[in-house]
């Protein structure tokens, strides 16, 4: 593949916008991590409410996702993106200059839901404009804009320590707007859109077991990954009493991990099977969240988070190679609920983490607990490995699908 053909092959102004917007957005979504421990100060919260305050964007990136995938079928993308960016200032504005109470934040946390639903319009727009021998590329690019969360770990710390958290919300406003007037230049949606999604569709899916095991096993793997990224400033800087903006740093090296991660699951699952790949990556991170539940000191910490949410993250690409392995003909509903599965798990875990904080003093708990979750789900894709593999290799319904896809 040389560059020139890529290019001509699809729409670049439209990937690039699909980018930027994906990226700046999942900043703003996450933005509340990095700011957790300036607003808990301010807000006087408890483990809890500081928690739930963080674990609240998820949620509502869960529930919008669903929307925000309903409005692309029938809008388009580009007209659904638009909708999101302004919407997105609604919240901004709030905690810019209204949100001084924690019932106030967290209407604001919910709404910041809506950014955090952007990926149910990037994907789309980019990838409908390239052929499919450009896919795994296209949505590898689009995708990238997960590193949202590096940029808001690094520059949201440093803006509330200079500014204050009220004015670190209000400048997020600056690359929202430079963004929106990107994707407003250069977004284009593709000739060759499919046909909206019915409700029908929708809940045929749902009577598929398979939906199911792909809804725990992505929201073990992406909620493990967000919903450590979104609570790792909070934990270092209560665990260890490290300096707030240095605490959003060490976030960052660790949300960087997981995010170049992702792909390479994608890739390591194509050669060497889904399935495979994803039992050794449970069973290694329930590993790591035991050593990690010792509470050792940061030095130590700090890597074995880093490896944890790397692994986390080369597992959510192998959850989504299988899935169109399954799902040829549904990837789009299917794909959206899987991904509001996986935010959803990404709600509970901050709240259960600081619930265990709270009422035991520690968080060693909170950790063990999940670390036998990610053992239960090394087991349950054991056990439904042996099934996957009689039916999808050898049914006509999954043409292509082989052993060595599955492993």
């Amino acid at each position: 593949m040389s560059f020139a053909e890529f290019r001509k092959s699809g729409h670049w102004p439209t990937l690039l916008a699909a980018f930027v917007y994906f990226d700046i957005s999942f900043c703003i979504w996450y933005l509340l991590g990095p700011l957790g421990n300036f607003i808990a100060d301010d807000l006087q919260l408890t483990a809890t409410q500081k928690g739930l305050l963080i674990a609240t964007p998820l949620l509502g990136g869960s529930i919008f996702r669903i929307v925000l995938g309903a409005l692309a079928d029938h809008l388009g993308p580009r007209r659904t993106g638009l909708v999101g960016i302004v919407i997105t200032f609604v919240p901004l504005v709030l905690g810019w200059q209204f949100a001084d109470t924690l019932p106030r934040m967290l209407l604001v946390a919910l709404l910041l839901g809506v950014p955090g639903a952007s990926f149910a319009v990037a994907l789309p727009l980019a990838s409908r404009w390239y052929p499919p021998q450009y896919q795994g590329l296209v949505m590898g690019i689009a995708g990238a804009g997960n590193s949202g969360t590096v940029l808001a770990s690094i520059f949201m710390p440093r803006l509330a320590a200079a500014w204050g958290w009220h004015a670190a919300m209000g400048l997020a406003m600056l690359p929202m707007a430079a963004a929106g007037l990107l994707f407003f230049a250069c977004a284009k949606d593709s000739p060759s859109q499919p046909p909206p999604k019915s409700l029908r569709d929708y809940l045929r899916v749902l009577r598929e077991v398979d939906t199911l095991w792909f809804c725990v096993f992505y929201a073990i793997t992406f909620g493990g990954f967000v919903g450590l990224a979104s609570f790792l400033g909070v934990f270092f800087h209560d665990q260890y009493g490290v300096d707030k903006v240095v605490a959003g740093d060490l976030t960052a090296l660790c949300v960087f991990a997981g995010s170049f991660m992702r792909p390479v699951g994608g890739m390591l699952a194509d050669r060497h099977g889904g399935i495979r790949m994803l039992s050794i990556l449970y069973g290694s991170v329930g590993l790591l969240l035991l050593a990690i539940a010792t509470l050792p000191p940061v030095w130590l910490a700090t890597p074995l988070f880093a490896l944890a949410l790397a692994l986390l993250g080369a597992g959510n690409g192998s959850v989504f190679q299988l899935v169109p392995l399954r799902f040829q003909r549904e990837i789009g509903v299917v794909t959206g609920l899987v991904g509001a599965a996986g935010g959803l798990g990404g709600f509970f875990l901050p709240s259960w983490l600081g619930l265990v904080r709270e009422l035991t003093g520690t968080y060693a708990g909170g950790f063990v607990v999940l670390a036998v979750l990610c053992f239960w789900g090394m087991s349950l894709m054991i056990a439904v490995a042996g099934g996957w593999r009689l039916t999808w290799a050898a049914s006509a319904s999954f043409a292509g699908v082989t052993e060595k896809s599955l492993a």
